[in-house]
């Protein structure tokens, strides 16, 4: 197999108290093959199939999941979807909640300007973090020390859902935080 063969697909799954479950996905295909018909007929893809980035694959999975008999309250994602924000736009536009990993880079907007995300809990006090374990892991319990600050609206109107920053720091490595 060569380096272009490389399979890549979208999830989306679905969680709640009493389980997990893969509930859609997408196969990503890249510029390289929907442009290519012969290649595609030979890989038994569907005819029309047209390139779509990986974050169009997730919101169409999303709306999918919306639309569906799934009482959905919320929705996660990582980096790659969280720094896209026609993602974040569509959620909020469902009037549905997230938590979607972002860069250190991403920019925050607020009424006085515009942040990096990383600058804004810079300066937070050691009160600030919390220390709090996200669950077992491979080797043992994933604690880390958790800070949040509720971001102001921007618009100046009564929001639906509240807009937070979350920020979580690695114990042995503080310089490591993930927002």
């Amino acid at each position: 197999m060569s380096k272009g063969d490389c399979r890549i697909g979208v999830f989306a799954a679905y969680a709640s108290a009493k389980g997990r479950a893969l509930v859609d996905r997408e196969l990503y295909l890249p510029k390289s093959w929907t442009e290519d018909a012969d290649r595609c007929r030979a890989a038994r893809i569907p005819e029309g199939k047209s390139f779509a980035t990986k974050p169009e694959l997730a919101r169409a999975m999303v709306r999918r999941a919306l639309d569906s008999a799934l009482p959905i309250a919320w929705v996660t994602a990582d980096a790659a979807y969280g720094q896209e924000w026609h993602f974040r736009q569509m959620l909020e536009e469902a009037r549905v909640g997230y938590v979607l990993a972002v860069p250190k880079s991403q920019q925050v907007k607020s009424p006085a300007g515009s942040w990096r995300i990383d600058h804004v809990l810079a300066g937070a006090p050691a009160e600030a973090w919390e220390r709090i374990s996200c669950g077992s892991g491979a080797k043992g319990p994933r604690v880390y020390d958790w800070a949040a600050a509720k971001l102001p609206t921007i618009d100046g109107c009564d929001p639906t859902h509240y807009r937070w920053i979350l920020a979580r720091r690695s114990l042995a490595r503080p310089e490591e935080v993930a927002y």
